[in-house]
């Protein structure tokens, strides 16, 4: 069904590649992001001449330019970038998307590549970094003399208010973790592949910063991962089924802030994701009750309770019983990062997920559903960020 936009199933992802997931890759952040490029080109019975766009984060490290002299892929027509971290993630396919459905390019790939675990450890937060005069620096002044400068922290603050408004336990949160780590159990790509947890586990796991548990926080990754885009018309002359981009949103909402949106009259929601949700409706012409499987960011487990309630699987404050209820697992009502998620799979700042979401629609996943015809994937919570659905048919 189309939308009310222009770039509703207008395009699809036809190729997907990754390096493997590790903890010290051994190589350059380029020669991952190159390698990854290059299986998803593959992938998709694709030349790296035939690429004329390039997508990636403000934050990786590896230029475009630099991507294609290493691939073959030549002239560029369309190069961007999107800020804030993982919440950029799918903003890359939302780029990439517009700049086919009115002919800037034909063919982009979007990719994302880092050392996040060997290099540059994300989850160490803001505490030694240099002072500098940017606005977001200035932003961060009001935090980090206080000792608030890791994500985590940051996250636990959130964590504490919904616990409080909503009755939520830790327990609720760990039975996050234990989903995801029982479908990267038998994902032989995910760092915790065979490696599943109980509840117990997870309880029983190190404080990072209360009511965060070590094993409700995501993993640090080194690896890369890409993602080809094409015109729905092309996809069709390709070897891989396409996962159609049904439609793709961003958003960022009043008062936002860098994971510490703390000022605005409620804290325990997610707005930006909302407004991310109804986008992704309205493109589509879908509603919650026709995605079939879900890729939620999940890099620490309270954010993905009120993703499912800002995306209309269920009511405000409601997810916890959602969850409890095994409705993230097979068989459930919206099986959730069938590769084990962020937690359990890989942090490659969510663009691992957006493979899976393809796998899904091919019939190709470790865990596979039934039936999948549409999956909502999410970026990164608690930043400006954004969405994708992505359809098996036009």
């Amino acid at each position: 069904m189309t939308g009310s936009t222009g770039i509703s199933n207008a395009t699809a992802i036809v190729g997907i590649g990754a390096t493997e997931f590790s903890k010290n890759s051994g190589r350059s952040e380029l020669r991952l992001a190159c390698e990854a490029v290059l299986a998803a080109i593959a992938d998709a019975g694709l030349k790296p001449s035939d690429v004329d766009g390039l997508v990636t984060f403000t934050a990786d490290t590896n230029s475009e330019i630099h991507i294609a002299r290493n691939t073959g892929i030549g002239e560029l027509k369309h190069f961007s970038r999107v800020h804030y971290g993982g919440g950029a993630a799918c903003g890359t396919v939302a780029q990439a998307a517009m700049a086919i459905a009115t002919g800037v390019a034909e063919v982009v790939v979007c990719y994302r590549a880092f050392n996040e675990r060997s290099g540059e450890r994300y989850g160490l937060g803001q505490a030694d970094r240099p002072l500098g005069s940017s606005a977001d620096r200035a932003a961060y002044s009001w935090m980090t003399p206080f000792g608030l400068s890791t994500p985590a922290q940051w996250v636990a603050m959130f964590a504490r208010r919904y616990m409080h408004e909503y009755g939520a336990t830790s327990e609720d949160f760990g039975r996050v973790a234990v989903a995801m780590r029982k479908h990267a159990a038998n994902n032989p790509a995910a760092w915790f592949y065979q490696r599943p947890i109980t509840l117990a586990d997870h309880q029983a796991s190190r404080w990072i910063a209360e009511p965060l548990h070590l094993l409700d926080c995501c993993q640090e990754t080194d690896g890369g991962q890409a993602i080809v885009v094409v015109s729905e018309e092309r996809a069709r002359d390709l070897p891989q089924p396409p996962a159609y981009v049904a439609a793709a949103a961003q958003g960022s909402g009043v008062d936002q802030h860098m994971m510490t949106s703390y000022y605005r009259p409620s804290i325990s929601g997610i707005p930006e994701m909302g407004l991310v949700g109804t986008q992704l409706y309205e493109q589509s012409g879908l509603s919650p009750d026709s995605i079939d499987a879900a890729i939620l960011y999940d890099h620490f487990t309270p954010l993905l309770l009120p993703q499912l309630e800002e995306l209309g699987f269920c009511g405000r404050g409601e997810a916890k019983d959602f969850v409890g209820d095994g409705n993230l697992e097979l068989g459930g009502r919206l099986p959730c990062n069938t590769h084990g998620g962020q937690l359990g799979e890989a942090y490659l700042h969510g663009m691992n997920g957006i493979a899976e979401a393809v796998r899904l629609l091919r019939g190709t996943s470790v865990n596979q559903p039934d039936e999948v015809s549409n999956v909502v994937v999410t970026a990164g919570t608690g930043v400006p960020t954004s969405g994708l659905i992505l359809g098996a048919k036009v």
